[in-house]
């Protein structure tokens, strides 16, 4: 998912996305444990979406608190 589409969601929506890539890395990281992984790439990009996410939510309290 790109910045683009996050922005054009609500708060909400994105709260939601954002549990679900903090739950998705929550599984990698216990897969890479036990040595599972079949695709450490995946840890790289759950955390990279998890932080635009947060980024995404941060310009959005800005924008209300200044409005």
């Amino acid at each position: 998912m790109n910045v683009q589409d996050m922005r054009e969601k609500k708060e909400n929506e994105l709260r939601e996305e954002l549990s679900g890539l903090l739950r998705e890395q929550f599984n990698l990281r216990m897969q890479r444990g036990i040595g599972q992984l079949a695709t450490p790439h995946d840890l790289r990009r759950v955390r990279k979406d998890i932080a635009r996410v947060k980024t995404v939510l941060n310009e959005k309290k800005k924008d209300s608190k200044a409005s």
